[in-house]
């Protein structure tokens, strides 16, 4: 009776999103142990994760299940059901993003190795949303983006610029190249630190293993890109008071970062579990809030959808190399990985189409003394 209860729970809450257990259309879930049903309104999204990771459920077009759940009514009911009140109370509590976890992130998700990221990505392994505007390839999106944050940025030759999360180098790279600026790449990743330094070989471009809290120098530009989702809604006033002590005065601070439309304290349980340890999305308010007094808002740019055509391009490239992945790397790539993977990239993809989740730059300036053009 008490599983009879559950699965009627879950058909109700499926029914608001055109959704059918066993049903026939490509986004209908297809359920392979009846237990699952228990296992979700009991763990929440790390128990959907989880089953899914295990092989108890199948939806034939994932990205489509998860768009229907995130621009429906389901969603809050979604969200009820699995609310966790001891992670919540953890996340007020405690500072998750604290400079004794911050390495977390690097070592679960970035240290898992190079070879993944090598295949899933760009041939400059931009980990984050291309710019889709006028491209037609994922190369080109992340190339035009690369250009529109240094247009933004208004780089000229000789500026010296921190990348806070510089990732494998590829936006250091390209800026010093095409704009003869002198970067400093800060990464809490080891596996990144030492790929990003062969990446860079020869250019004025110094990478560091560093938290963003320990660096202590002047800067004439200050560029995130893909990182703030790290920094957690404690830290968002010490993040921007620490990029307003490090701009020199006249400087311009690009913010590349995901968000949501509603202010949370902590990320989903199965995120932060297999994905993004310590990991959250901030809101407009949360971000206008830690940087009001400290900076000025020139510019915010809103282009969430094209992170729904970037992460179906990871996906094509991470599910044409999976065979070769597995085969090379069977220790460490695995069937569950495989459906892990799989489930972090459609429920991403899902969570943008269904306009749950946004991308935005937002432009900040400094003491900037002449009118702020802005760049599209």
């Amino acid at each position: 009776m008490i599983e009879n209860g559950y699965k009627k729970k879950a058909e109700q809450i499926l029914a608001k999103a055109g959704i059918k257990i066993n049903g026939s259309n490509s986004w209908d879930i297809q359920v392979h142990n009846e237990n699952i049903y228990r296992r979700v309104f009991s763990y929440g999204a790390l128990g959907l994760g989880e089953s899914y990771m295990d092989g108890w459920w199948n939806v034939k077009n994932l990205d489509e299940f998860f768009t229907k759940i995130f621009s429906s009514e389901a969603q809050n009911s979604v969200e009820k059901s699995f609310s966790n009140i001891l992670l919540i109370l953890r996340a007020k509590i405690s500072n998750l993003q604290g400079m004794g976890r911050a390495k977390e992130v690097g070592k679960k998700h970035y240290d898992i190795g190079n070879e993944i990221y090598k295949e899933m990505l760009d041939k400059r392994m931009i980990y984050s949303c291309g710019y889709w505007k006028n491209a037609k390839t994922l190369d080109e999106s992340q190339e035009d983006k690369l250009e529109l944050i240094c247009k933004k940025l208004k780089l000229k030759k000789g500026m010296k610029v921190l990348d806070i999360g510089c990732g494998w180098g590829g936006f250091a790279k390209y800026a010093t190249e095409r704009y003869g600026v002198k970067v400093v790449g800060i990464t809490i990743s080891k596996e990144q630190a030492k790929l990003a330094k062969e990446n860079v070989k020869g250019l004025p471009i110094e990478i560091r293993i560093q938290d963003y809290r320990d660096v202590n120098e002047k800067f004439d530009v200050i560029v995130s890109i893909g990182m703030f989702e790290h920094v957690g809604y404690k830290n968002y006033k010490t993040y921007f008071k620490k990029v307003s002590e490090l701009l020199n005065d006249g400087g311009i601070t690009l913010l590349h970062t995901i968000g949501r439309n509603k202010s949370v304290h902590m990320g989903d349980p199965w995120t932060h579990k297999y994905i993004f340890p310590n990991g959250m999305l901030p809101s407009p308010s949360q971000i206008a809030n830690a940087f009001e007094g400290l900076l000025v808002l020139e510019d915010w740019h809103n282009f969430s959808l094209d992170y729904d055509k970037t992460l179906m391009e990871w996906y094509k490239n991470f599910k044409n190399a999976w065979p070769m992945l597995k085969k090379k790397y069977p220790n460490k790539y695995d069937n569950r990985f495989y459906r892990m993977w799989e489930f972090y990239l459609m429920i991403s993809a899902g969570g943008f189409r269904g306009r749950h989740h946004r991308l935005w730059q937002i432009v900040l300036t400094k003491k900037y003394k002449k009118p702020y053009e802005s760049v599209r």
